[in-house]
């Protein structure tokens, strides 16, 4: 994983209590805290992952470090599968960013 983080996935642009995912890069197959960190350590233009490829394991739970699919973690209601911590629902207004959209 790239970029300064803490032991549970929070960076520098999101570190509250709930921040705690991380996404692999389509483009890179890194896994970042956020969009501003693979902006700033990747070194090339981030790209989103198709629909087709949202059974992919990509989002990786900071807390418990289980990975889940694209589809597992926008179905999750914010909440990790495994540990049933909390994911911040904010994260929902980045994920044009992340997953392409219809």
């Amino acid at each position: 994983m790239k970029g300064a983080i803490d032991q549970h996935t929070r960076c520098a642009h999101y570190h509250s209590e709930i921040d705690v995912i991380a996404i692999k890069f389509k483009c890179c197959g890194e896994y970042y805290p956020c969009f501003e960190c693979h902006q700033q350590h990747a070194g090339h233009a981030a790209a989103a992952w198709e629909k087709e490829l949202w059974g992919e394991k990509a989002i990786l739970c900071g807390r418990c470090q289980y990975e889940m699919t694209i589809q597992e973690y926008l179905a999750s209601g914010y909440q990790c599968p495994s540990c049933h911590g909390n994911f911040n629902p904010k994260c929902a207004n980045h994920n044009h960013l992340y997953f392409q959209q219809d």
